[in-house]
This record gives structure tokens, sequence and C-alpha cells, in this order.
């Protein structure tokens, strides 16, 4: 295929861009990334090193950025938290790290995580819109559930579910666990767009003369009634540039996949080759006809995860992906596909898959900042060789990189 264009690849799609987003986090995926040359562990809680990963993100017209987080600290367990010493421990909030970033950049997207299960919604609306006002636009959220019953002991206020050994072998197991907290998590979201709503575009007046900052009228309360909590509103943040923020979730299970359809603009999923692609989209699909979403009005994009390591020379990103997982004293493993090979084999695969139906693809460089730069200095300009990948951005706001648009208020009759 290399060489290629859209118009002449019966794997790409004429007209239709590729769209890729980086997962950054820590030293990047690989547990041993930040043993291997080239890594900053004595800066991975700085807030220098995450503006030079965005940066050299942005350079590469990449879509968005997502920034993990967690409410306790990593661990090499799914469900339980481990006293391993080997391996980073330690991050910073991202959200507060999301906005640092925004004035630093000008295009790409900041798509922070956030945990739903122990942290009030009216708290995560204004902290998301709060981003997209300092970003002038390119704010997202990653809602994320607690799946670990460990996180519960911060807070006391509350528990949730212990998941087993038994359990995390299969992620339709998890998502059935943790299916109570993926419908408060759907109530969260809801409850924080209604709150993006409850200021109408043009509520602010600020006309001195007459002495008004706003339109009461334009104003609302959003008497949101839950099964678990109910929010009255209305936010204390005037509506964001992109009147609701991006919201992007990641899926591996029905569970799962009925959040997005119900709750997200971007759904993250996990296949591990080309028919796999096929079944989850079709699993996606069911979950949005179950939950009754009309993606004509709303729709909702899908991008694949995929675990990278990519070099130049044929075999190279093999040979050091296994000197990496002898460092870590044990294989690579991860939800995601493992990828290992160059530019053009990974460009390959990836208008492979699109093929399928999705839309883009997440990365998660293995290590930092080697794969990210990979992919902005030699994946990206391949994909623009092919014809499948922007050349410039050609829109300000993160909904524009992705071809959304822009919600309008649901209160803008009421007033």
């Amino acid at each position: 295929m290399t060489g290629t264009t859209p118009a002449d690849d019966p794997t790409g799609t004429p007209g239709a861009p590729l769209h890729l987003a980086v997962a950054l986090d820590g030293a990047g995926w690989h547990p041993a990334a930040w043993r291997e040359e080239g890594a900053r562990p004595g800066e991975l809680l700085t807030a220098a090193y995450w503006a030079d990963l965005v940066a050299e993100a942005e350079r590469g017209l990449l879509d968005f950025v997502t920034l993990e987080d967690a409410l306790g600290l990593q661990s090499a367990a799914f469900h339980r938290p481990d006293d391993r010493t080997d391996q980073v421990r330690g991050s910073m909030d991202a959200v507060l790290l999301a906005a640092h970033l925004a004035p630093l950049t000008t295009h790409i997207g900041l798509v922070p995580t956030t945990n739903v299960t122990h942290t009030e919604p009216f708290h995560l609306a204004i902290g998301i819109a709060t981003l997209d006002h300092a970003a002038k636009g390119r704010a997202g959220w990653r809602p994320q559930i607690s799946s670990r019953a460990a996180d519960a002991a911060h807070f006391g206020r509350r528990t949730t579910p212990q998941l087993t050994d038994e359990d995390v072998t299969d992620s339709e197991r998890i998502a059935a666990r943790l299916r109570d907290l993926f419908t408060e998590a759907a109530e969260v979201v809801e409850a924080a767009r209604r709150l993006w709503d409850s200021w109408e575009d043009d509520a602010e007046i600020r006309d001195a003369p007459t002495g008004r900052f706003i339109d009461r009228d334009k104003v609302h309360h959003i008497d949101f009634q839950g099964a678990n909590f109910s929010v009255k509103g209305p936010s204390i943040t005037p509506r964001s540039p992109q009147g609701q923020p991006l919201v992007a979730s990641l899926a591996h299970a029905s569970t799962p996949y009925e959040f997005a359809a119900l709750s997200s603009d971007v759904v993250h999923i996990t296949p591990h080759d080309r028919p796999g692609v096929a079944k989850i989209l079709a699993q996606v699909d069911e979950a949005v006809v179950r939950t009754g979403r009309d993606v004509t009005e709303r729709p909702l994009r899908t991008f694949a995860d995929l675990l990278v390591l990519i070099d130049d020379e044929p075999g190279a990103a093999a040979r050091r992906k296994a000197r990496l997982d002898e460092a870590a004293g044990t294989g690579l493993a991860s939800d995601a596909e493992i990828f290992t090979g160059t530019p053009a084999e990974l460009a390959d695969l990836l208008l492979d898959w699109r093929s399928a139906g999705l839309d883009g693809f997440r990365l998660r460089p293995a290590t930092l900042p080697h794969d990210l730069t990979a992919i902005t200095r030699g994946l990206v300009p391949e994909l623009q060789r092919r014809g499948v990948f922007r050349r410039r951005y050609e829109s300000t706001t993160l909904r524009g990189h992705l071809g959304l648009p822009r919600p309008a208020s649901r209160y803008a009759t009421a007033g």
C-alpha cells in the first residue's frame, strides 16, 4: 500500500480524514519505559515534561492527547493496589495539568481523565468547562468509573465492588460486576451536559452603562434528578466555547459500549485484528440502537487503541520490546493490541483497520518521548504522503477537528 492515495487505495476512504490521538501516561505504557535510554524519569512530575510532550504531539498535527488519572497509585494489577517499587508510581491531577497546558498550545485537543464514582458531578462539570474556556474550545473529558474498591477508602462515603482475580480474566464479567457504576457514570455525564447548557450562549451581557452583567432569564436551573444524586444548577461557569466539551470513553464490553452510546462523543475500543474491529463496531452499533441514540444528530466517533513501539529499521521495535520486557521481568501485556514495526507498517495496519469503519486511532506510546516522536515524525509524514492525514489544522476546536457539531443549549428556547 505504500505510496498509494485514498483515490487508488482500496482500504482508504476518499474524503474521510484519518484521526489520530495519543494517550500520554508516565514514561510510556511499557512498565520499564522509565528505565529506557532517552526517558526522563526525573521529570515525570514536572509541568515542563508534559508541555514538551504535548508540544510534540501538536507539531504532529494530532487531533488530541489524553491524560491518564486515577484515585490510587498505579498498579500492575487491574483491580487492586500493589506494592511494587520497580515501576513508575505517582502522577499529577489530569485536569489541572491540562489547564496548565492549555495556554501553551493552540490547536491540539486536551482530554483529561477524571474519576466519576467518587467525585461530585458539579465540580467535574465546572472543571471541564473551565478547561474549555482556558483552551479556547479544545477541551475534552474522559469520565472513568472506579474499578478498584480500594479507591473508596480515600473518601469514606461508600463502598464499591471488589473485583476478583477470576473477574478480571473477562471484560464482560468486569462490566457485569460494575454495571451500577456505569449507570451512575451516565447520570454524571448527563448532569454535566445539562450544567454546560445551563447558561445560554448570550447569557452574559456585560453592559457597563446599563449595569447588566447577565441576562438572568438565560441562566437556568437544571433540576437533574437521577437514581444516585440530584443537581439543582445552574453552573457557576458560563457556557464554554464548544458548548459541550467533547466526552470520550474507553470500552471493552457490552455495558461500557452502552455507556458510550448514551454519553460519549468518542469511544475508544480495543480490537486485536481487522475482524475484531468489525465485530466490536457491530456491538457498538447494537448499543446505539438499544439506547435510542440518533447518531445523525449526535455522531459517535470510533477510535481503536493500539500500544505502539515504532522504529525506522525493520525488526528494531521488536528487539526494543524484548529488551524492555527483559528489564521488566515479564512480557508486555495490554488490553489493546501491541504493535511493533516501522512507520510504514503501522500506516498499513491503520488503513486496513480503518476500512472496517473506524474514524481514527488512539496510539499509546510504549516509551516517551521515543515512540511519540516516532508517531509525529515517522507515522504522520507517512500518512500525509499517502494523502490520508491533515497537513495543517483546519479548525480551532476539538469538535471541529473531529467534524462534530457544536450542540445548541437545550434551554435556549426556555427563557
